[in-house]
């Protein structure tokens, strides 16, 4: 496999450097309008109308056929979305920035084990392996070694 353009790795450093602060932002929203759900509401509603501007500029709006032909775990990654926005408004700030985003980190990389190892959702296959599993457990580590302060 080649070498990535450079802005390859720097777009996920930068869109994971958002999500701490998107999880502050939507606790202290969710504490102004005192509703974490209405927070992520708010958040999904900003969200959607920058992506429906995006998709009119680009214009790269799906056919209808097309919408009609996707089956229903297309459309779940919205709600895992919602899942992530409401969680993050809620537990974000009673945990802490960095408790908080070191769970998401073991979530993320516990599932992404997952779909790698089984080929699910789209990823290529990559059967876990003791290194992938003890750089998990190092983060579980660094969990607890969080927690502790």
């Amino acid at each position: 496999m080649p070498a990535p353009l450079w802005w390859l790795l720097a777009l996920p450093f930068v869109a994971g450097a958002c999500l701490p602060l998107q999880a502050g932002i939507n606790g202290q929203l969710a504490k102004q309008v005192s509703s974490v759900l209405a927070a992520a509401l708010i958040s999904f509603a900003v969200g959607t109308l920058a992506l429906l501007i995006l998709l009119l500029v680009q214009r790269e709006a799906p056919a209808i056929g097309t919408l009609k032909g996707l089956t229903w775990w297309h459309w779940s990654g919205g709600l895992l979305g919602v899942m992530f926005i409401a969680t993050a408004a809620f537990a974000g700030p009673k945990v802490g920035a960095l408790l908080f985003m070191v769970l998401v980190i073991a979530g993320q990389l516990s599932m992404a084990l997952t779909l790698d190892h089984f080929g699910w959702a789209g990823f290529r296959e990559a059967p876990i392996s003791l290194g992938k599993l003890g750089g998990l457990l190092l983060i579980i580590v660094g969990i607890w070694l969080i927690r502790r302060g």
